[in-house]
Order: structure tokens, then sequence, then C-alpha cells
């Protein structure tokens, strides 16, 4: 459809084309007194229909060659103007519909409510990751920036059913609420809650007594901005070099570590092995820093007698290409 659109508007344009050369050897053979300028610019102003006089009097014949000129060039450019809000249309009917349906093939990935400035520095991670994300967006200017990069986004109210479900919701792996008041975060996770009770959900909380109504509300994380940037500020002053490792580590950068999360299945080989026993270390050279079981306990710095079991939670560092090995070995890919 949208080839054909393309070809018709250019078919109009040729067709325009014409008819101002048309004009103007017309203009030229009636009117013996006109020259090549005046013969183009009588053509052009007919066309156009902008109502200045003529440059000489016409004949009877000019004049009538004139209404022909101006019925065809309205006309042509009214079919031309048609044909382009048409492609117009057609590009964002389309466009649209490949949002959707790729929209519709995602599972286990994330939803970002909200591309206010956090948003954008979620978004940037997640993209860096090369994690699936849908973003949810009512801003029409932040929308439009959307459609300029190439995001899957949905054009909607975060609260509302509809636009979460049509972000797939009930596919998605985790979701992060920052929108822009806290009440609209509030409603937000509730919803997102109510349709999918197995969602990692992560909000932002710019009150703090905002941030047990959201924990009630179904928020597996609530974070205070202000709390975290006081901190991350604090830690900065008083441990610069301890800062910039986690850093480094945490997002990848300037380090050749990475700082991952990686949970063992049922399926894994690793379970019921004592961590001296497994490959980790060994093998992988991979630190456990934590291992956070499925009763909510954190174990610190994890002895080589600690038996790993299922869902349990590994806090690892290690090379990029070895975490990803590791991630194989607790999911029973190298069973």
């Amino acid at each position: 459809m949208e080839k054909e659109s393309l070809k018709q508007i250019k078919f109009g344009i040729a067709t325009l084309v014409l008819i101002v050369i048309v004009g103007t050897v017309g203009y030229k053979l009636i009117e013996p007194s006109f020259d090549i300028l005046d013969a183009v610019y009588m053509t052009i102003i007919s066309l156009t229909t902008t109502g200045f006089n003529e440059v000489k009097p016409l004949s009877e014949l000019g004049r009538i060659f004139t209404i022909f000129i101006i019925i065809s060039g309205i006309m042509t450019i009214a079919y031309i103007g048609g044909k382009g809000a048409q492609l117009i249309i057609e590009r964002q009917f389309f466009r649209r519909t490949r949002m959707i349906r790729k929209i519709s093939a995602l599972k286990n990935h994330y939803i970002v409510c909200g591309y206010g400035r956090m948003g954008r520095v979620i978004v940037e991670g997640l993209e860096e990751h090369k994690l699936p994300f849908v973003i949810i967006e009512n801003n029409s200017e932040e929308v439009q920036s959307l459609a300029e990069k190439n995001y899957l986004f949905i054009e909607g109210d975060a609260t509302s059913d509809e636009a979460l479900l049509a972000a797939g919701v009930k596919r998605a792996k985790g979701l992060v609420a920052v929108v822009q008041s806290d009440s609209d975060n509030v409603f937000t996770v509730l919803s997102a809650r109510e349709l999918n009770h197995d969602l990692f959900i992560v909000a932002r909380a710019i009150d703090e007594r905002t941030a047990k109504k959201l924990k009630k509300a179904g928020a597996n994380r609530v974070v205070n901005p202000y709390e975290l940037g006081g901190s991350r500020l604090m830690y900065l002053l008083l441990k610069p070099s301890v800062m910039d490792f986690i850093d480094g580590v945490a997002r990848s950068k300037d380090y050749e570590l990475n700082l991952e999360e990686v949970t063992i299945s049922k399926d894994s080989p690793l379970i019921d092995k004592k961590l001296s026993e497994s490959p980790i270390r060994e093998e992988l050279n991979i630190i456990i820093v934590a291992i956070h079981r499925k009763d909510g306990k954190f174990i610190y710095n994890p002895r080589g007698i600690v038996k790993l079991e299922a869902g349990d939670k590994l806090i690892a560092v290690g090379e990029k290409e070895k975490l990803l090995k590791l991630d194989d070995y607790c999911l029973g890919n190298n069973a």
C-alpha cells in the first residue's frame, strides 16, 4: 500500500511538471507577445491561483487556455495532497501495526512506565544491556521522541489496565513505575500487580510517606531518588574509589568485570553441590559475593562448604563471557 501511494504521488508530481511545460509552450504559441519568462509566470500563477494580474492582456483563446490550466492545476495539486495525506496515515498505521506485533511477540521483557528524566536513564540501561523493553507514555512530545528513536512504546496512561495489557504486562518479567506523581505510581503498581502476581515491580517514591503505600500496592522495591542520591553523594565524598569500582562493575564500564544476579533453576547441575565442588571458582574464575536464598536469607561471602539450592540467587562478579557460562549452568543448559 505504501509503495502504491508513493507511485501515485510521483505520478501526480510528474503530471504537475507536465502541466507547467504544456502551459509554458501553450502561452508562448497562443500569445506571440509573451516571452518564455512571461509564459512560465502566467502558468505558475494560474496553477497556484494566486490572483496576480496578467503580465499582458490575454486573447479570448488565451483566457480559455488559462481556465484549462487553473482547473488542471487545482485537480493535480488536490490529487497530490490527498495521496500525501494518505501516505502519512498509512505509514502511521503500518508503523503502529508493526509495533503492536513486535510487542505482542515479547516475553520476559521490561515495562518502563514514564519517560521522564529517570525513565530515560532506565531505558538507556536496558538498551545498553540489550534487554527487551516497552515504554508507556502519554505525553505527546515524549511520544514523538520515542517514535523518532524507534523504541517500542504504548501511548496511554500507565495507570490503566488497557495500556498495561497492551504493553504485555502478563508476559513481562519486570516493571518500573516512574511516572510524574506518587499517586499515579501507586495506581500503576496496583494495576500491574492485579494483572500479574509474579511481576517484579520497582517504583519511585518522591514523598517518603508514599513508600509504604507503594509496598502495600504490590511493589517489590521502592526507591526514593533523594535518599539514594544523598547516600551516593556521601559515599563518593568518603569512599570515592569504592564507588568508582562499584559503578564500573555494575555498569560494565572501564572494567572487564560485570556484576550479575543469576538464579539457579530446578534443572541446574549445580543443585546440592558445594560451592567448592562447582566449576564457578576454578573453571569460570567467578567470585560469588552473596547468595540470596528463597526464604529471603542472605549469605554474604559464602564459604566453599555452602551447598547450592534450587532458587538460589547468586550475586556474582566476573568476566562477561564467564558469567554467560554460569547462566547456562544455572539454567541447566550444560547438564
